[in-house]
């Protein structure tokens, strides 16, 4: 890749906003990544809280919802979480099998998901090995910086 291109690429990100760019052509692969700090705001980290118990005041028939909640918790291991802002899909293609699925397992840099940013496709892959426990976000939902998206265990 020549340094014309590289520069274009550079500059793309810088006036995109967005946090990572990964560019395959051919053999070579190169990943552009900017730093977010310090641009005249504050941005509070995101925190979740997934409750162990969740008090039970919703009418019988939706019961089934706080078992779920009661269930989720239990899930333990390396929580992967969103590298940039975009749309989140499982696989490729709408009628493609999913990259992962729960219980399968995954090496680091297998391929997770795909997180569309500005018309840009970008392959998400695992930091850690281990077994997927968890997918939380479903597919074609928007996905924030940092939001959790698997947990690896």
């Amino acid at each position: 890749m020549d340094l014309r291109k590289l520069k274009k690429l550079i500059d793309l990100v810088e006036e995109s906003g967005i946090a990572e760019l990964e560019v395959t052509e051919g053999e070579e692969k190169v990943r552009i990544t900017r730093s977010v700090a310090n641009q005249g705001f504050m941005q509070a980290p995101m925190q979740y809280h997934i409750p162990a118990a969740a008090p039970v005041a919703a009418p019988a028939p939706a019961a089934a919802a706080p078992a779920a909640e009661a269930a989720a918790p239990a899930v333990e291991g390396n929580v992967q979480k969103s590298p940039m802002v975009g749309t989140f899909y499982r696989s490729s293609s709408p009628g493609a099998k999913s990259f992962v699925e729960v219980g399968q397992s995954v090496n680091a840099g297998d391929t997770l998901c795909i997180i569309e940013a500005m018309k840009l496709l970008n392959e998400i892959e695992a930091e850690h090995s281990g077994v997927v426990k968890a997918i939380l976000i479903e597919n074609g939902q928007p996905v924030e910086y940092g939001e959790p998206m698997f947990i690896i265990g």
